[in-house]
């Protein structure tokens, strides 16, 4: 592919151009085929590109918007009244072919309702689901979905989840990935009537690597590659397991960092320790795919930072380049195909 282009929303999350401009900027720097809009406040933009000293980037490009949906609109307001948004506009580039995909970091429900209303899904997907990669212990990723789109779901819904989540860890080099369900037990009594469902839909499908039930306590431990749950349980497991890196990062940085001495000697006797430290920040895997749509759309953390934007830019580059939303229409084809006879 000679050329990408993504549509970014900069108006998007808790700090806007602040932080959206740097981050386009530095894509900019780290991939030299990719050409970004910036849909927004022109003057905001222009005001931070400026003190960046890129005003007149050759691959950067703004459209300006004159509104912003506020991260409290509901999805319904946000259908009706979002003409001229700068998230809305993003996404319009995606659907019109200017742009191959969309970042943002704002609304995530205006964002799942907007993307369904202007893109649409794919043939045989009910939802689009929220997916992520996760750390594992032996330094692979594990992709975990749903995160929040869909708080409930039927068990035909979370077996689309476990199709698509399986193409997109093909993608990043999993042969055969091992698809798991998250749930309260390994056995096979445990869990609720959903959850044994989905269990037999899966097991029933050749096409899916299926290999049983995963508890939370396993979700970093590399068994699965593919972790399927609703969005209500993966938003409260990856939110917390969240809260629990930060808590044990900054009991770390407390105990050292006060000090020099401790400092020098933490880093020479435990650089392996720092260098692991690095993979539990939540900011190295931001950037949520919505899976299941007829374009690509990345969903940032609203208070992502400069690096954390950065690359959830990249997860949609590497997403593209993938043709993603194609491959997961071809295989879910092949899936209906068979289920139906």
């Amino acid at each position: 592919m000679s050329g990408l282009t993504v549509a970014l929303d900069a108006m998007g999350g808790d700090f806007g151009p602040q932080v959206t401009v740097p981050a386009s900027v530095q894509a900019l720097l780290q991939f030299p085929e990719l050409k970004v809009i910036l849909f927004g406040d022109q003057s905001a933009i222009t005001a931070q590109l400026s003190l960046l000293n890129h005003t007149n980037h050759p691959r950067l490009r703004i459209v300006h918007c004159d509104h912003v949906i506020a991260n409290d609109t509901r999805p319904s307001q946000a259908l009706r009244r979002s003409q001229g948004s700068s998230m809305r506009s993003a996404l319009e580039a995606v659907a019109e072919g200017t742009a191959d995909a969309c970042v943002s970091a704002g609304n995530t429900g205006a964002l799942m309702a907007l993307s369904r209303y202007i893109l649409k899904q794919l043939p045989g997907v009910d939802r689009p689901a929220l997916v992520s990669a996760i750390p594992t212990h032996n330094e692979t990723k594990t992709w975990l979905l749903d995160l929040g789109a869909n708080v409930s779901c039927d068990a035909d819904t979370l077996f689309q989840f476990a199709v698509m989540g399986s193409v997109l860890a093909e993608q990043d080099h999993a042969a055969l990935p091992r698809v798991a369900l998250l749930n309260i037990g390994e056995e096979e009594i445990k869990g609720n009537d959903l959850v044994k469902r989905c269990a037999e839909l899966l097991a029933d499908s050749p096409d899916i690597n299926y290999i049983g039930y995963l508890e939370g306590d396993q979700l970093y431990s590399g068994k699965a590659d593919v972790i399927v749950c609703d969005g209500f349980v993966g938003n409260v497991s990856l939110k917390t397991s969240e809260g629990v890196a930060n808590l044990f990062i900054g009991a770390i940085k407390r105990a050292i960092y006060g000090n020099p001495f401790k400092q020098l000697i933490a880093r020479w006797l435990f650089s392996d320790l720092f260098n692991s430290l690095k993979q539990l920040n939540p900011d190295q895997y931001n950037g949520a795919s919505l899976l299941g749509l007829r374009g690509i759309v990345v969903k940032s953390h609203g208070s992502a930072d400069t690096t954390a934007l950065t690359n959830a830019i990249g997860e949609a580059v590497h997403e593209v380049k993938r043709q993603i939303p194609t491959k997961i229409s071809d295989r879910l084809e092949e899936v209906l195909l068979e289920r139906h006879y």
